[in-house]
């Protein structure tokens, strides 16, 4: 950590891919992490913490079993640890993930869209 502001805009034009969260601050055990998203993720949960989505830029849905959560850029939402959930983004779309050090993307459900943890930008 500097003592420099960080620049989200600059970050997020670092890196390309969709669904990998790269890290750009912590406080305390937390981690502040941008990510690209586009289409639909896979279905999984995080049994121990609740992890907050923040749109920065375009749109994107929560899906949850039993109800979606739409959220437009300037929206965050709380999904409570233990909730099955699914990121949908019809078209690309930036987001601040705020969870603990060591939460693996795809949480329960692992597979070929779990991302390296702890990737700086």
């Amino acid at each position: 950590m500097t003592d420099r502001a960080i620049n989200l805009r600059d970050k997020l034009a670092r890196f390309s891919e969709h669904w990998s969260p790269r890290v750009v601050a912590e406080m305390n055990d937390y981690q502040f992490k941008l990510a690209k998203l586009k289409g639909e993720f896979v279905w999984h949960a995080h049994a121990d913490t609740d992890e907050v989505f923040i749109v920065l830029q375009g749109a994107l849905t929560l899906e949850f079993r039993d109800r979606s959560v739409p959220l437009v850029a300037g929206e965050m939402y709380v999904v409570r640890k233990g909730e099955e959930h699914r990121p949908v983004a019809a078209e690309e779309c930036s987001v601040m993930l705020v969870e603990p050090r060591g939460v693996v993307n795809t949480g329960d459900a692992g597979g070929a869209r779990t991302a390296p943890d702890d990737v700086w930008v």
